[in-house]
C-alpha cells in the first residue's frame, strides 16, 4: 500500500505546479487542470475500473458496475475528492482524497474484500472556485445549488465565461445542470481530506502512547460564505489633490479589514478579506473604485450573521466619513452542514473496531465537496493530521506515516460500508 501511494503521489505532484513560488495552479478548465483529469483517467483506467465523465465535468470511477445507470438506488459508496487548487496551493487539499482512494481500493484488494455494493471514486471540478470565484462548482451543480442560468453568467478574470472555458477545453457546456438520478444511486459519500487546522496534531487521546492522532472524523462544516464589498470613490491626481478634498475609497476598505479582524475576533469566528481589485490601479492616482471580497465563517448562523452585519456597518459608517458609496454583495453561502449522524457513528464504529487509539470527531471552517453534497446523499469525511495547520498555501503538510494510516481508515470505512 505505501508504495502504490507513494508512486500515485510522485506521478501527480509535479503537475500544475510553479516553480517560483512552489504553489498550485490547478485552475478550472486549464491545462494543468486537464493534466490532472487524464493522470485520474489513466489511474482509473490502469485498475479496470469503468471511466465515466458526468454532465458537470465531473470524473467518475465505477468498480461492480459500468456507470451510475447499472446501480440500483441508494446503493453505491462513493469516495474521491478534487484535484483543483487555489492559487498557490499546497500539495494535499483535495489530492491526497483522490490519490488515497484510489490507494484505499489497492488495499481493499490486496486483502481480498469481496464488495456486495458497487464502489466509485470522483474527481469532483473546481472546488476551489480559484478561477470563476464560486466554490465546488462541479459538485453544486450536479445537487442543484447552482443553477444551469448561474452557472452560464461566472466570468474569470479574464472575462471569459464557464461555457466559453469548458468549450475550449473540449467539454459541452449545454450539458451543465442537476445531476439528480446519478445521485440518488449513493447510499453514502466519504471524503478523505487533510486537516486544515491542527486540532489532530494537539489531540489528547488520554493514552499513555501521548497526544496527537493521525485521523479524524468529521461533526461539522460551519456556516461560510463569501461577500464582496464595493467601495467606490473619486479618482484624482496623488501629487495635487489635498487630503481634505479627497474621496479615497482604500481609506474606506482600509478601515474595513480592520473592522471585520475587530468583529470577528470579538465573536469567536474568522472573517479574512484576502482578494482585491483597484481602479484605475496606478501609483499616483487616488483610486476610483476598491473592490475586496470578504470570507467568513463561524461555529453557528446566528454568530455569523452577527459578525457580518458588525462588518457591514462599520464598512457603511466609514464609508460615509470618506465620501465613498459602498455596494455589498454576498456572492455564496453554505448553511452549516451537520454530517449525517448515523454514517458519522458508523464510521466511528468501524474505526473504533480497527484503531489502536481514540478516534476524535472535529468541526472544520472549511468547504467541501461533502458538505454541498449533504443535503441530497448521506455523506461523512475522514481528515488526516496535519502538523502544521497551515492550508491553502505551499507550506500544507502531512507526513507520509499518517497519509498511509489515512489510507488504511478509508479501506477499513469503505469495506465496513460495502461489504455487509
Amino acid at each position: 500500500m505505501t508504495s502504490s501511494f507513494h508512486e500515485m503521489w510522485e506521478e501527480l505532484r509535479p503537475l500544475g505546479r510553479d516553480s517560483s513560488s512552489g504553489g498550485y495552479r490547478r485552475y478550472a478548465w486549464t491545462g494543468a487542470d486537464a493534466d490532472c483529469r487524464a493522470w485520474f483517467r489513466t489511474q482509473a483506467e490502469a485498475r479496470g475500473l469503468h471511466y465515466e465523465l458526468d454532465r458537470n465535468g465531473n470524473q467518475w470511477a465505477w468498480l461492480g458496475a459500468t456507470g451510475y445507470q447499472d446501480v440500483a438506488p441508494g446503493d453505491a459508496v462513493v469516495t474521491g475528492s478534487h484535484l483543483d487548487s487555489v492559487p498557490d496551493g499546497g500539495a494535499y487539499d483535495g489530492p491526497l482524497g483522490v490519490v488515497s482512494s484510489f490507494a484505499a481500493l489497492d488495499e481493499l484488494r490486496r486483502r481480498g474484500a469481496e464488495l456486495d455494493k458497487p464502489l466509485a471514486i470522483v474527481n469532483f471540478g473546481d472546488e476551489e472556485g480559484a478561477r470563476f470565484g464560486l466554490a465546488c462548482v462541479g459538485s453544486r451543480l450536479a445537487a442543484g445549488a447552482l443553477t444551469t442560468e448561474a452557472a452560464h453568467q461566472l466570468r474569470d478574470g479574464d472575462g471569459i465565461t464557464l461555457p466559453q472555458a469548458m468549450e475550449r477545453a473540449g467539454y459541452d457546456p449545454e450539458a451543465i445542470g442537476p445531476d439528480s438520478e446519478r445521485l440518488a444511486r449513493i447510499g453514502a459519500f466519504v471524503e478523505l481530506h487533510v486537516e486544515q487546522g491542527r486540532a489532530l496534531a494537539d489531540f489528547d487521546s488520554g493514552s499513555a502512547a501521548g497526544s496527537g492522532a493521525p485521523v479524524g472524523i468529521a461533526s461539522a462544516i460551519w456556516p461560510h460564505g463569501r461577500w464582496r464589498f464595493d467601495f467606490h470613490g473619486e479618482a484624482n491626481h496623488a501629487g495635487t489633490t489635498r487630503l481634505d478634498d479627497r474621496r479615497d475609497p482604500m481609506l474606506s476598505y482600509a478601515a474595513t479589514v480592520l473592522a471585520a479582524r475587530e468583529q470577528a475576533r470579538l465573536a469567536g469566528a474568522l472573517a479574512t478579506f484576502g482578494k482585491i481589485s483597484v481602479e484605475p490601479n496606478g501609483v499616483n492616482a487616488i483610486p476610483s473604485l476598491v473592490r475586496g471580497w470578504l470570507d467568513s465563517r463561524a461555529a453557528d448562523q446566528e454568530t455569523l450573521d452577527t459578525v457580518i452585519t458588525g462588518i457591514e456597518r462599520a464598512a457603511a459608517e466609514r464609508a460615509a466619513r470618506d465620501g465613498v458609496d459602498l455596494t455589498v454583495v454576498r456572492e455564496s453561502f453554505t448553511p452549516v452542514v451537520e454530517f449525517q449522524h448515523a454514517l458519522r457513528d458508523e464510521l466511528s464504529a468501524i474505526l473504533g473496531k480497527t484503531g489502536e487509539r481514540a478516534v476524535p470527531v472535529l468541526g472544520t471552517g472549511a468547504g467541501h465537496d461533502a458538505g454541498i453534497l449533504s443535503g441530497t446523499v448521506p455523506t461523512a469525511m475522514l481528515f488526516v493530521r496535519n502538523p502544521t495547520g497551515v492550508s491553502h498555501s505551499p507550506a500544507e503538510a502531512a507526513d507520509e506515516d499518517d497519509c498511509v494510516a489515512g489510507v488504511t481508515a478509508l479501506a477499513d470505512v469503505l469495506e465496513g460500508l460495502a461489504c455487509h
